[in-house]
């Protein structure tokens, strides 16, 4: 569509709703999913550059392996640095102020001026020293006999974050960047939203022990009743959300939470000031020993099949669940969790009222068998190994999102795979508030196409069979599939907490290929005329039932 279309479209909009597109939007009201994808702080960048200065030194010697100089406390209390020392003595660190003795102790001290306070915040062994490190910058240096063997350069340290030396960047103290795990082989039940809406709901009411829900938001009354029922029943029930929604909690979540927490399920919210990550968007459960990954909110537009089309899969595997179930523990208690009842005295929430849409079963779930699955998150793994995948194509790349920069890194490495010779197609969002973004793949890939490279991007039709794509996969090479909560962005990659499943096998491969193949076709069709006017309906449509969100450009979102 044409841009001289597309703003005539959303034009009418403004003026059916009253609304000047043209300034600001004051209050925000609730939207199901951001898709946050705001830009990293400076702050957050990644200043910090270790360096050794000893020729020959290696992975056992003396070592700066982590510096907290930036604590959320009042005088900066707490502060530390971590050092791998082995047993090895007469080493000293220095702080361009001070230097202090560290003890021949075994294994890894840490070096505080207050040892008390950051005893509450590591498991390693204290000691004390008058350290004094600047939020600005500094130089450590560590040295044995008076000869350097490790230094630590870093600049503007974030708030609350810790630099770690494994990983090269800022991290929230208390979150673990875990590697891919790969659990092995599994029978699972491949499914896509708005078709199958029963699957997810129907595991939820099959635990007999345990039952841990992880999400962004959390709305939808069976959802609600399937935690209730197992509680009442003797399952450990525990719930886990983001809380702070891009446009705030709805009054239809805050409702449903206060009756779980009536009904004696714990809930936990991520919120307040040391949170782990910028957005809790993962959207999971562990089920006994069965693993729930969507790409969907738990909410009628997404597991409630009105609405998004989705991806998910329930996956037959203990490893997978105990994996899961250790990120969600990790995630639930710490730094930056407070309770559903804490966090919601005193507040006000936005009313969202719910679609109710419904869609034929036009691609029933299928069992399928994986011949190994990997547990990918982020912030620490998913992007990398997403990205890791790609570069791995040798034949074909399928891809669905919502939206994809087409500056982004995820974007480059699909053109690299084209540039090889790889077929890459590109399936997105058909939602008017995405419209800019994703023509601008269009016409990326467009003018790739032109010089012969195998790319295409497609905007969505729904034609009767969802309302909006709302999914995060790929298929690639007929071999592998990735489902799960991540958009293709770089701050979900390495802000966000987001779960990503990657199932390798030819069956598994099949489905969402083909699911992806019904979707790609009926997106071969429209002109620019039909198109404007789809966007239009679904934004009034939208309009009618959610609000208006300024990010960048003013967006909807059931």
């Amino acid at each position: 569509m044409s841009n001289a279309r597309r703003l005539i479209a959303v034009a009418l909009v403004c003026t059916l709703l009253g609304q000047s597109c043209g300034v600001a939007v004051g209050a925000a009201v609730a939207v199901s999913d951001p898709e946050p994808s705001r830009a990293v702080s400076a702050t957050g960048s990644t200043s910090a550059a270790g360096t050794t200065a000893e020729s020959g030194s290696n992975a056992a010697s003396p070592q700066i392996l982590a510096i907290y100089p930036n604590p959320l406390t009042a005088g900066d209390t707490g502060e530390f640095v971590v050092v791998r020392v082995d047993g090895v003595s007469n080493l000293t660190l220095s702080d361009g102020e001070q230097s202090f003795s560290i003890p021949p102790r075994s294994g890894v001290v840490v070096l505080s001026s207050d040892p008390n306070t950051t005893r509450s915040l590591t498991p390693v062994p204290v000691v004390s020293a008058a350290l004094s490190l600047s939020n600005a910058g500094e130089r450590l240096v560590l040295r044995r006999n008076g000869t350097t063997v490790h230094e630590i350069r870093y600049e503007d340290a974030p708030a609350g974050e810790r630099w770690n030396a494994s990983t090269g960047r800022w991290t929230p103290l208390g979150l673990d960047l875990r590697e891919p795990v790969a659990t092995g082989p599994a029978d699972a039940t491949a499914f896509v939203l708005p078709d199958a809406s029963t699957i997810a709901v129907e595991t939820l009411r099959s635990a007999d022990e345990r039952l841990f829900l992880a999400g962004y938001t959390l709305s939808s009354a069976r959802v609600a009743d399937a935690l209730v029922a197992a509680h009442h029943r003797g399952v450990r029930v525990r719930v886990l959300v983001e809380g702070g929604p891009v446009g705030g909690v709805s009054r239809r979540q805050a409702e449903t939470l206060d009756r779980l927490v009536r009904a004696g399920v714990p809930v936990a919210v991520v919120a307040g000031p040391g949170a782990k990550f910028s957005f809790h968007h993962a959207k999971y459960a562990v089920v006994d020993d069965r693993a729930l990954v969507l790409t969907e909110n738990w909410k009628p537009a997404g597991t409630g099949g009105r609405d998004s089309r989705g991806w998910g899969v329930r996956v037959e595997s203990m490893r997978a669940a105990e994996e899961l179930a250790t990120v969600f523990e990790r995630d639930s208690t710490g730094r930056g969790i407070v309770s559903w009842k804490s966090y919601r005295r005193g507040r006000a929430f936005v009313t969202d009222p719910p679609p109710n849409a419904t869609y034929p079963t036009t691609i029933p779930p299928e069992s399928v068998h994986a011949t190994d699955v990997r547990v990918l998150t982020t912030p620490g793994n998913a992007g990398k190994a997403v990205i890791r995948r790609l570069d791995e194509a040798d034949t074909q790349i399928a891809v669905v999102n919502p939206r994809l920069d087409p500056d982004g890194r995820f974007f480059a490495a699909l053109v690299r795979a084209a540039r090889r010779g790889v077929t890459v197609r590109i399936l997105l969002s058909n939602a008017w508030y995405d419209a800019d973004e994703n023509e601008r793949v269009v016409t990326r890939t467009q003018a790739l196409r032109d010089s012969g490279v195998p790319i295409e991007a497609r905007i969505a039709e729904p034609r009767g069979r969802f309302g909006k794509v709302h999914a995060k996969g790929a298929v690639v090479d007929g071999e592998s599939v990735l489902v799960g909560s991540l958009n293709w962005n770089d701050h979900a990659a390495t802000e966000n907490r987001e779960v990503v499943l990657e199932l390798d096998g030819p069956e598994p491969a099949s489905y969402y290929q083909r699911a992806f193949d019904s979707d790609w076709q009926s997106a071969g069709g429209g002109d620019d005329s039909e198109t404007m006017w789809v966007l239009v309906a679904g934004a009034l449509a939208s309009a009618s039932l959610a609000g208006l969100i300024l990010k960048k450009t003013v967006r909807f979102e059931r």
